[in-house]
């Protein structure tokens, strides 16, 4: 019982930092988001400078790390996404291998903590002799309280895999909505920065003239 008791304490745990750490992130990465999306239409820099204030959120890490690059190309730009995007969803796995353990290891310790319970419990009737029903029944209390440790395992891993699935299930959320962002900021990147300075016959869509003062024009990038 003593190792299902550390399993049941490290579950809650988990669970309960985990649950921290996605309500955290619920509550500001869509808008973090957007304001990006929407800065780097205009200027990159300012995209990048709102970012790095909201470092604290994944979204905002993993849209920085192409926008602080010097004259990326497309592809080098792609890369530092699924770079930055893997980094951020290891984090995001974090507890999943504590929970997968406990899943498989509370129900086995459970089942020896009851075969032990029994076999201590066989090993004390005195079968032949006679037994009262005194006997029988210090008998039957063992084998009830042998059986705790097995109900005790069933329901530490159904726990644990209540909080995985949940877990799960944020976690493939955010590697779609990751993968809708950054591709969004893919495509403004190419579509208003490089092609346009690719392209010597074209006008940029956004000229330096009629940028804000204080943006940067699209050579810089």
């Amino acid at each position: 019982m003593y190792p299902l008791l550390g399993l049941s304490v490290a579950t809650l745990a988990c669970g309960l930092d985990r649950a921290l750490f996605w309500y955290r992130l619920s509550r500001r990465e869509k808008r973090v988001a957007q304001d990006i999306l929407e800065a780097a239409q205009y200027d990159l820099n300012q995209a990048a400078a709102i970012a790095e204030r909201s470092n604290d959120q994944p979204i905002a890490r993993f849209l920085l790390a192409p926008l602080k690059l010097r004259y990326p190309t497309p592809e080098t730009f792609r890369l530092a996404l699924e770079a930055a995007g893997d980094k951020e969803f290891v984090k995001m796995h974090k507890g999943n291998k504590l929970l997968e353990s406990t899943v498989g290891l509370a129900p086995l310790l459970g089942l020896l903590g009851t075969v032990t319970g029994l076999i201590k419990t066989f090993a004390n009737l005195n079968v032949g002799g006679g037994g009262s029903t005194a006997g029988a029944t210090k008998a039957a209390a063992g084998i009830g309280e042998a059986l705790i440790a097995t109900a005790a395992g069933m329901l530490i891993a159904i726990l644990a895999l209540a909080i995985f699935r949940v877990l799960v299930s944020l976690q493939a959320q955010q590697v779609e909505y990751f993968s809708e962002v950054g591709s969004d900021l893919e495509l403004t990147y190419r579509q208003l920065w490089h092609e346009s300075t690719q392209n010597s016959n074209s006008q940029p869509r956004h000229s330096p003239d009629s940028l804000p003062e204080g943006n940067v024009p699209a050579e810089r990038y």
